[in-house]
């Protein structure tokens, strides 16, 4: 299955008030692997952006000045998503910018080319009452964002890639035929034709403890097994 993990920066909150995409960051995973691919671009939006917006992003207009227009990457933009899943942090807020500027080309709404999936909703039901922000979210599932200052979308990216990959460890089986493990059995040496059996000792019931323990912090609930 192929994914983009997706993430804009814009001059404001609001794009029916005209507020347009600066940043585009997109990072692949293919079966549950990060692949090394991403897709980066700056863009120009003829406009300035709001104070509070600029605080965050730090992308001043005279930077961008000199960016392509959405216009000119568009197509690029949509070869690299197109038919994957986009998996975005708070979705119904990129794909409403994203749609906005695929209106001003009559290219059609985001949902023509991909499949979206919130990770702020996903994770909400996993984290019910808990901030889950993708700072909180870095924490919780111990994935190191020290670098980051400022948003930056291909950063913000990578971040989310490895924090969906850990929020959703075990459930790649899900409606997903794939093979049984091959487990393998210490077993020791036959002895009198009988076979002896080798339990686990006090250390290693205690590390499976902590082990399951730790899967249930992530998963928001006893393992099944």
């Amino acid at each position: 299955m192929r994914q983009i993990v997706l993430d804009t920066e814009t001059t404001g909150l609001d794009p029916a008030n005209g507020h347009r995409v600066i940043e585009i960051g997109a990072v692949e995973i293919l079966n549950r692997r990060i692949t090394g691919a991403t897709y980066h671009v700056y863009l120009n939006p003829d406009r300035d952006s709001d104070p509070g917006a600029l605080q965050v992003h730090g992308l001043t207009r005279e930077f961008l000045s000199d960016k392509p227009r959405f216009a000119d990457v568009a197509t690029e933009f949509l070869e690299f998503v197109r038919e994957a899943e986009l998996v975005i942090h708070n979705a119904p807020f990129d794909t409403g910018f994203l749609d906005a500027e695929l209106a001003r080309l009559d290219a059609g709404p985001l949902k023509q080319h991909c499949s979206v999936l919130d990770t702020l909703k996903l994770a909400k039901e996993l984290h019910p009452g808990q901030k889950n922000n993708l700072d909180a979210l870095c924490r919780r599932y111990g994935v190191d964002n020290a670098g980051r200052t400022f948003h930056g979308a291909l950063l913000d990216s990578q971040l989310l890639a490895e924090v969906f990959l850990a929020m959703t460890r075990g459930q790649e089986t899900l409606g997903i035929d794939v093979a049984a493990p091959v487990v393998e059995q210490a077993v020791a040496p036959l002895r009198g034709g009988r076979l002896r059996v080798v339990r686990a000792d006090d250390g290693e019931r205690a590390a499976h403890a902590a082990y399951l323990a730790d899967l249930a912090g992530e998963c928001g609930g006893a393992p099944a097994w």
